[in-house]
C-alpha cells in the first residue's frame, strides 16, 4: 500500500517516531525543541476563545430559543457529572484490585514538587468561589486569557441578547458566520505546522525523562492505560451504542485530533478541530459551541481516571490502607477538585496536588513519584477528555434531536426513487459515517 506522505495524520505520526528517536540518542537537544510545541500551543491558544464566542452567540441567535439554549445546558452538566463520577468511581476500583503502589519505597520519592503545590495552593478556592470566578471582571480580560467558562458566560447572554432582537440582529450573525470562517481558516493554516509541533514534543518528552521513565512505574502506568481503555470502549462505547453510532468508527472519524493530542499531550490543541469535525459529524452548531467548551471544565473523563488512581496509589506507597469511608471521602473531594481542572498539560498533576491538601492523610510529598511519568500519562488524560468531550457532544445532540447527519453524507449509499432499502442504508449510513 503506498503511503500518502501529504496526508497529516501520516506527517503527524512520523513526526512522533522521529522525535522519539532523537530524544533517546540526542536528549539534550531533544529537551531544547519543547519550545516547539510551546509555540504551537499558544497559536492554537490565540483563535479558541474568539471560536468559542462566535460559534456559541451565533449558534443560540440562530437557534431563537431561550428555552432551548438552557435546556442543552442543563443536560451536559447532567452527562458530565455522572459519567466523570463513573470514571473516578471505576479509577478506585482498578486501583484497589492492581495495588500498583504496594511495595515501593517511598524513600525513592526524589523530585521537586513545589511548583505543583503553589500552584495548587493559588488555584484551590471553595466552590462559591469558583462560581464567582466564572463571571469575569473584564470580557476582554477573560479573552486575553483565555478563560473558557467566563467566555462561554458572556457568549450566552450575548446570544440570548441578539436573539431578543429579532430580524435587527441578522447583520450582527451574519458577520460572525464570516468571521468563523475567517478563524477556521486560520486553524487550518496552523495545524499545517502540527507536526513539527507533535516532532518537538516527543523529543522533549523522551530527551528529558528516557526511555527508562516508561518503564520504572510501568505497573501504575500499565494500570491507568488499562483503564482509560476500559472507560472508552466499554463505558463511552456502551453510551454510544445505546445512542446509535459506533464508537470504533467515532474514534477513527477523530483519529488525527487524537495523533495531535499524543504528540502535545493537551486536548486543548485539538479544540478549534475537533469543534469542527463534530459540525460535520452532523451535530448542530449550538451544540458543539455549548457543550464542548464546557466539557473541558466539567467533562475531564481521563483527569478524573488518573486523579482517583494516582491518589490511591501514593497512600499505597506510603503504606496507609484506606478504609471504604475514607476512599468515599475521597471520591467525594475529587468530584470538585476535578472539575476545576483545564485541557492544557500539567494541569492534573496541579488538581491532584490540591486533591492530597485537602486530605491530609495522604502525603504529598509521594507525589514526586509519579514526577518521571506524569508526561506519558498525561497523554492518556488528553486523549479520553478529547474523545469524552466527543461522545457528550453527539449525545446531546441526539438528545436534542440537533443530530442532522444527513450533511455530512458525501459518499452515502446512492438512493433511487422508491427504493426504501436504499433509503434505510443512507441513513444508517448517515449515522455511523466516520
Amino acid at each position: 500500500m503506498k503511503i500518502n506522505f501529504k496526508n497529516l495524520t501520516v506527517q503527524v505520526v512520523i513526526a512522533i517516531i522521529v522525535g522519539i528517536l532523537l530524544g533517546h540518542f540526542f536528549p539534550a537537544t531533544g529537551e531544547k525543541l519543547k519550545v516547539l510545541a510551546d509555540i504551537f500551543i499558544k497559536l492554537i491558544k490565540m483563535v479558541i476563545a474568539p471560536i468559542v464566542f462566535f460559534t456559541v452567540v451565533n449558534g443560540i441567535a440562530n437557534m431563537g430559543d431561550m428555552k432551548k439554549v438552557g435546556r442543552i445546558g442543563g443536560k451536559a452538566l447532567l452527562y458530565f457529572e455522572i459519567v466523570t463520577t463513573a470514571a473516578l468511581a471505576i479509577g478506585l476500583v482498578v486501583v484497589n484490585l492492581v495495588k500498583p503502589g504496594a511495595g515501593i519505597d517511598m524513600a525513592g520519592a526524589t523530585g521537586d514538587i513545589s511548583k505543583y503545590t503553589d500552584a495548587a495552593a493559588e488555584t484551590s478556592h471553595g466552590f462559591m468561589d469558583f462560581i464567582v470566578g466564572i463571571v469575569p471582571d473584564s470580557v476582554v480580560g477573560a479573552m486575553a486569557n483565555g478563560e473558557l467558562l467566563p467566555i462561554l458566560l458572556f457568549a450566552v447572554l450575548f446570544g440570548l441578547s441578539l436573539t431578543a432582537m429579532g430580524e435587527s440582529a441578522k447583520p450582527v450573525t451574519a458577520l460572525f458566520d464570516k468571521l468563523i470562517k475567517a478563524f477556521f481558516g486560520v486553524v487550518n493554516m496552523i495545524m499545517k505546522v502540527s507536526p513539527i509541533a507533535a516532532f518537538g514534543a516527543m523529543s522533549y518528552t523522551i530527551g528529558k525523562f528516557g526511555i527508562g521513565s516508561l518503564f520504572s512505574l510501568g505497573k501504575l502506568m500499565g494500570s491507568v492505560y488499562i483503564t482509560m481503555a476500559v472507560f472508552i470502549f466499554v463505558v463511552l462505547g456502551l453510551i454510544a451504542k445505546f445512542y446509535g453510532f459506533s464508537i470504533f468508527k467515532f474514534i477513527r472519524y477523530i483519529k488525527e485530533e487524537i495523533l495531535l493530542v499524543i504528540g502535545t499531550s493537551s486536548s486543548e490543541s485539538a479544540l478549534p478541530k475537533m469543534m469542527e469535525k463534530l459540525e460535520k459529524y452532523g451535530c448542530s452548531k449550538p451544540v458543539v459551541g455549548l457543550v464542548i467548551p464546557t466539557g473541558y471544565s466539567f467533562n475531564l473523563d481521563g483527569t478524573s481516571i488518573y486523579l482517583s488512581m494516582a491518589a490511591v496509589f501514593v497512600a499505597q506507597a506510603a503504606g496507609i490502607d484506606l478504609t471504604i469511608w475514607q476512599q468515599l471521602t475521597l471520591l467525594g473531594v475529587l468530584m470538585l477538585t476535578s472539575k476545576g481542572a483545564a485541557g492544557v498539560t500539567g494541569s492534573g498533576f496541579i488538581t491532584l496536588a490540591a486533591t492530597l491538601a485537602a486530605f491530609p492523610s495522604i502525603p504529598i510529598a509521594g507525589m514526586a513519584l509519579l514526577l518521571g511519568v506524569d508526561r506519558f500519562m498525561s497523554e492518556a488524560r488528553a486523549i479520553t477528555n478529547l474523545i469524552g468531550n466527543g461522545v457528550a457532544t453527539v449525545v446531546v445532540a441526539k438528545m436534542e434531536g440537533e443530530f442532522h447527519p444527513e450533511g455530512a453524507q458525501e459518499k452515502a449509499p446512492a438512493e433511487t426513487p422508491g427504493d426504501k432499502a436504499a433509503v434505510s442504508a443512507k441513513l444508517q449510513y448517515g449515522v455511523e459515517r466516520v
